[in-house]
């Protein structure tokens, strides 16, 4: 992210940045975050803080940009590891959108979200299930069932007694995705996938 900006003197940083910004606002609960609260956990007035960022929607869109940076695999999904970068995608959502307070409860609700960073982590989740043999429609179909099923099991974490395991969860959906419509049969190299998450479940190296 660009740090310019600010009337800092030559020689010495300035006060603020956007990623002072981002890094103050993943300290605390996301849901409930005021500029006010934000302005004090920084040190600084609450008009310098609307110097860097016009309003809360514009410090959420820093940390959006901050966590879709975090969650996406290095790596570009293919024909054959498709399935494998979603299943590492989907636990990366599990393990730093859980790590931010109220961020998961947050993405789940309806708004607007930050179309750069967003567009990011749906363009690669797209591109993953291109590859697996979906056509357009329903590589954009899968994308919208896949983020929104993994969101929003996120953001019912401790609120479900009886929520089933992630790594469960995680793969009954990508099985039902794995398929095309109709009788056209699987997607390619779903057992290959599957066959790699089981290994990774059954390690014991992931737990809810």
């Amino acid at each position: 992210m660009n740090s310019t900006g600010g009337n800092a003197r030559p020689g010495r940083p300035p006060r603020l940045s956007r990623e002072r910004i981002a890094e103050a606002a993943l300290q605390g609960d996301v849901a409930t975050l005021t500029m006010r609260e934000l302005a004090t956990r920084l040190g600084v007035s609450h008009s310098s803080l609307y110097r860097w960022v016009p309003d809360r929607d514009g410090v959420l869109d820093l940390v959006s940009e901050v966590m879709v940076e975090r969650v996406l695999p290095e790596d570009e999904p293919d024909d054959e590891n498709w399935l494998d970068w979603l299943t590492r995608l989907a636990w990366a959502m599990h393990d730093e959108f859980l790590a931010v307070p109220g961020y998961a409860a947050h993405v789940a609700r309806p708004h607007r979200h930050h179309p750069e960073s967003f567009g990011r982590l749906r363009d690669r989740a797209v591109a993953a299930f291109r590859a697996g043999g979906a056509d357009v429609r329903q590589a954009e179909e899968n994308w919208a069932l896949f983020g929104l099923g993994v969101v929003r099991w996120l953001a019912a974490t401790g609120n479900a007694p009886k929520e089933p395991p992630f790594a469960r969860y995680l793969d009954l959906l990508l099985r039902g995705l794995a398929c095309r419509d109709g009788d056209r049969g699987p997607l390619r190299h779903q057992g290959q996938g599957q066959d790699q998450d089981q290994d990774q479940r059954t390690s014991g190296t992931r737990a809810t």
